[in-house]
């Protein structure tokens, strides 16, 4: 789709910094590949989507390693982080590979991974696909969802933040 006139002028510095401006919580969406493997990556696009049915979506780049992995499965989960977890989130964002070694993990209902020690942890079964530019938007139907105590981990200007 040819860029409309309004947006053609943007160049990506500005815009990936008016969107820093926008505060928000730290997640990292998980996947289990056929073999029993998981995958992960911190993601700061998530959102949810709708009440009824019970939605919510992630973005991926096509660039990321582990992209097809979402695409290709059933059920993903999303790990909201807590303020104590920010080591968890640079691990989710930097490493190539090995994103799992050391980590306390567990399989939820679904069979996606579920990091112990998360604020929230949302399980859900794959909707759709869709492109979007750069990006593949994975809605998912939320069949799991649980809370735990805890502050969250914060994302503002480009840094880590926390409540208070």
């Amino acid at each position: 789709m040819p860029a409309s006139p309004l947006s053609a002028g943007i160049d990506a510095a500005t815009y990936r910094d008016a969107c820093s401006h926008f505060a928000t919580g730290v997640s990292v969406a998980t996947v289990k590949v056929a073999d029993g493997t998981p995958h992960g990556l911190t993601v700061s696009s998530f959102t949810p989507v709708s009440i009824a049915p019970p939605l919510i979506l992630i973005c991926i780049s096509y660039d990321c390693t582990v992209v097809s992995h979402f695409i290709s499965a059933n059920h993903f989960a999303v790990n909201v982080l807590t303020d104590l977890q920010r080591e968890l989130s640079v691990a989710f964002a930097m490493k190539p590979e090995g994103r799992f070694e050391n980590i306390a993990w567990h399989a939820g209902v679904t069979g996606a991974p579920l990091l112990d020690g998360s604020l929230a942890t949302i399980e859900c079964q794959v909707d759709r696909c869709v492109d979007a530019g750069d990006h593949a938007v994975l809605f998912g139907l939320v069949v799991a969802a649980e809370t735990f105590p805890g502050e969250p981990l914060l994302y503002y200007k480009r840094a880590y933040r926390t409540l208070g």
